[in-house]
């Protein structure tokens, strides 16, 4: 037991040295950076001035407010998407259901990457470029198979004759799935909601790919250009930018940390 603990103690301070090393240099002021050591802290006023610096000039405000709507909206849809999917398929035992299963995930299997010309060209097509619509339906888009992953594995686990029993007393299958399989699903629901979120929050190439102004592209592509040729800032406003926009995700995990390992475990991952 106390090798486990010296272990994990120790695995613990490596993970928390470039947390500290970030800390460290988005404390110092852009004019005296160059005068402190690697591993010399800054002040917390050279902090302070840094967020500012970073927020104003790279604009993030527009992007907090869409790459928020984005991270709730979106999972929110593919979550609930993806548990109709892995009810279907599980519950109600859909003719062909692993069939449809394998098509859904499917479409995970490759990479963006190879996607990412006739997304663009389709969503220049059907006027879906540089709109907050069009992000939140391509980020749905992805998220839906990983959360028809998770829920049908999660439903499995689920007695068929809960099912039968809730039709016998005459439940509709609407009913049945929204007051009886989806509180039982709870915590997976939540699990893959902050896995999703997660992602579409720290999302670049998407951003940079289907959007161009600061009001629609997500705040990882403004981050992106405060270290660009135009953008020009000091590598302590943009270490300071990037402490600014994780700080979102690291209190979500912090505050839902129970139901997120409850979910995992669950769902069966």
């Amino acid at each position: 037991m106390a090798l486990r603990r010296l272990i994990l103690g120790i695995l613990g301070v490596l993970w928390l040295v470039p947390v500290y090393l970030l800390l460290a240099n988005a404390s110092k002021l852009p004019a005296e950076f160059g005068d402190y050591g690697l591993w010399e802290p800054g002040t917390l006023a050279g902090l302070w001035a840094n967020f500012a610096e970073a927020f104003e000039r790279g604009k993030l405000s527009g992007g907090l407010l869409s790459t928020a709507t984005y991270a709730i909206v979106s999972p929110l849809i593919a979550v609930i998407v993806g548990a109709a999917a892995g009810f279907s398929i599980v519950a109600l035992r859909l003719r062909h259901g692993f069939a449809w299963f394998v098509v859904i995930f499917a479409s995970s299997i490759f990479p963006l990457q190879m996607i990412l010309m006739p997304l663009f060209v389709g969503y220049a097509e059907t006027g879906l470029f540089n709109t907050r619509i069009g992000m939140i339906l391509v980020y749905t888009v992805i998220a839906v198979p990983f959360s028809a992953f998770v829920m049908r594995n999660f439903f499995t686990g689920i007695a068929h004759q809960v099912f039968e029993a809730a039709v016998v007393d005459g439940a509709s299958t609407l009913r049945i799935f929204v007051a009886i399989y989806l509180p039982m699903a709870l915590p997976a629901l939540i699990a893959v909601f902050i896995l999703q979120a997660t992602f579409i929050w720290n999302d670049l190439l998407l951003g940079l790919t289907l959007t161009q102004s600061a009001e629609v592209r997500p705040i990882i592509t403004a981050l992106s250009a405060l270290q660009s040729t135009y953008g020009g800032s000091a590598m302590s406003t943009v270490l300071a930018g990037g402490l600014l926009v994780s700080l979102p995700t690291v209190v979500l995990f912090l505050a839902t940390q129970r139901v997120f390992t409850r979910g995992l475990s669950l769902g069966q991952f």
